[in-house]
């Protein structure tokens, strides 16, 4: 077994990314790619726990011109995470995967409702555990889901998979100037008001102590490489 430095770890995948190429919904080849990377994980003695977003399908922002109701908005979001869930769920499951989806948005006849000492019982038992729902509440976002179910889960990091390498000062897809952060505190996050995730997931995993890695998900290795403590992306801490 490899040398670990992150044992129990919460990963947050974009709902984005699972669209690959397409203008929406599920690209079948990302997903398994997905499950496989997943997998290495598992096979390495991690803990793994996982918050899916749903932009690939529904995404409040995305909508507004319809005019809908925030909360039935934010309702048809939740769902399509749970859509998500369910199908790396079953990607995980075709490549030899031990793992539960559990939704804080309650699906009964699809997955199981989130009871927290149950979903401990699934990460001591080695089972990926693939939380679905966001919060179960309108108005929150997927990131806040994220640093909710760390801190309540124990994790020891929360490792933020996105589409750039680092954390940066501006968008480094529109500025060639944009400053890129190797290490840096939530309080930096706070007060620069960065995009890079919900303001309320960072001041969750700051008064939780939880530390954050924002690293590319589309370099191959690079999870693996952040739960045995190698230099990937940005290190966010207080």
């Amino acid at each position: 077994m490899p040398k670990l430095k992150y044992k129990r770890i919460l990963l947050k995948l974009s709902g984005e990314v699972f669209k690959g190429d397409l203008a929406s919904g599920i690209d079948g080849k990302i997903l398994m790619s997905f499950a496989k990377d997943i997998k290495k994980l598992q096979d390495m003695g991690v803990q793994v726990g996982i918050v899916i977003g749903g932009g690939n399908i529904w995404r409040f922002r995305d909508f507004q011109h319809l005019k809908l109701d925030r909360v039935t908005s934010d309702s048809i979001g939740m769902m399509a995470t749970c859509m998500n869930s369910l199908a790396l769920e079953d990607a995980l499951k075709y490549v030899g995967a031990d793992v539960r989806a559990v939704t804080n948005f309650p699906c009964e006849k699809a997955i199981e409702i989130y009871i927290p000492k149950r979903a401990q019982m699934h990460l001591q038992k080695g089972r990926i555990v693939i939380f679905a729902g966001g919060t179960g509440h309108p108005f929150f976002t997927t990131d806040s889901a994220a640093a909710l179910m760390g801190l309540e889960m124990g994790c020891d990091v929360l490792l933020k998979a996105t589409k750039v390498d680092y954390v940066y000062d501006k968008d480094p897809m529109k500025f060639k100037n944009a400053k890129k952060f190797t290490k840096m505190t939530f309080s930096q996050v706070l007060e620069q008001k960065l995009g890079v995730m919900d303001l309320t997931c960072a001041s969750m995993c700051m008064d939780g102590n939880l530390p954050m890695i924002v690293f590319n998900l589309e370099k191959a290795g690079n999870i693996a490489k952040a739960v045995k403590g190698e230099t990937i992306g940005t290190l966010i801490t207080n």
